[in-house]
């Protein structure tokens, strides 16, 4: 069964997430605090996608995302807010989630986005034993992972998804289009955000200076590019 972490404090939304997931042939762990959420996914190391909410009585729902991230790159994290201002997206995806949604949503939104998601996560991984090598980088497609000068660099699911998708196009400008639909599927039915997001938080971690930088470079008013 497929499993998917619903952390959520409100029981009669909570309730509701749960049917339609259960409807969409997922099996949903429940959770109504940060801690019992954390504690769940320990007790159920297969869970490929969390639905956080931000607003918990404990602790908020990015504490929680970055608590998972530091031990598990390999979820995929979808975050719930209430709220519709553009920080609450922007902190949410920093702090490692994949996507987020706004509620109020509909079954059929929040279910297309986990299944693009539990995709991406594993639950389909296509058969891949090579490696791309563009130093300093070393892109292992067997194992899906990244090195830069023999060092590893944690990424989620969907950060390694664009690496490859760039080492795999070098020098070749992609749109913002070109990437969400490689990445995130063609029936994602959020915004092109998301990918400046991913893209800030990636820079973070494999550019020299992410404030300048030299792997992944923009194509103003079209997209991004590897390489020069």
């Amino acid at each position: 069964m497929k499993k998917v972490l619903v952390l959520e404090d409100e029981t009669n939304i909570r309730s509701f997430v749960v049917i339609n997931l259960k409807r969409a042939g997922y099996e949903a762990i429940e959770a109504g605090t940060g801690e019992e959420a954390l504690e769940q996914l320990k007790q159920n190391p297969d869970t490929k996608v969390a639905l956080l909410d931000i607003m918990l009585p404990d602790m908020d729902g990015f504490e929680v995302c970055r608590r998972i991230r530091a031990s598990n790159t390999q979820i995929g994290i979808i975050m719930l807010t209430a709220r519709t201002q553009e920080m609450d997206k922007v902190t949410g995806l920093m702090t490692g989630a994949d996507d987020y949604v706004t509620k109020p949503f509909s079954p059929a939104e929040l279910t297309a986005r986990i299944d693009a998601l539990y995709r991406r996560t594993g639950g389909v991984v296509a058969e891949d034993t090579g490696e791309i090598s563009q130093p300093p980088f070393l892109l292992n497609t067997r194992n899906r992972t990244l090195e830069k000068s023999g060092q590893r660099v944690k990424l989620t699911q969907v950060e390694y998804a664009i690496v490859k998708l760039f080492m795999d196009n070098p020098g070749k400008a992609l749109s913002r289009e070109e990437i969400l639909d490689t990445v995130w599927g063609r029936d994602y039915f959020g915004e092109l955000k998301i990918v400046d997001v991913n893209i800030r938080r990636l820079r973070i971690k494999i550019e020299d200076d992410p404030t300048n930088p030299t792997y992944i470079n923009t194509v103003w008013g079209y997209g991004y590019k590897w390489g020069g």
